[in-house]
């Protein structure tokens, strides 16, 4: 069963970093498209970040603040977030799909088969 589970979600203040995390189950990670979006409150699920085999893609909106990386060996994707800022504030989705997505696709929810149940992410003083 491919099933994602995230985790490292939490309050942090204004310019904090935070690691984010994706267990995967059920499938090989070189084989998916994998990918992270956010979810606002009141505004729709974007995307952030996506990695198909060796390639990546990051939203403009967080393009030199995150990075997405994977271990291989505990079959787990990362999401590192630096320079955090209020407008960071969401739940956070690890997705995933069985196969190469071109990038447009993988910055699109209705695109990935297989969700995680989110981890929210707080960023206040």
């Amino acid at each position: 069963q491919v099933q994602p589970v995230e985790s490292g979600g939490g309050l942090v203040r204004p310019g904090d970093s935070l690691r984010l995390s994706c267990a995967t189950s059920g499938f090989t990670l070189e084989n998916y498209s994998i990918a992270w979006f956010r979810q606002a409150p009141g505004k729709e699920r974007e995307g952030l970040s996506c990695m198909r085999g060796r390639q990546i893609f990051y939203a403009g909106s967080v393009k030199g603040r995150f990075t997405i990386s994977k271990d291989t060996a505990t079959k787990t994707v990362h999401l590192d977030m630096k320079g955090l800022n209020p407008g960071d504030t969401g739940v956070y989705y690890c997705a995933a799909y069985p196969g190469h997505l071109v990038m447009s696709a993988c910055f699109q929810p209705e695109h990935m088969s297989y969700w995680g149940k989110g981890t929210p992410v707080t960023v206040s003083n």
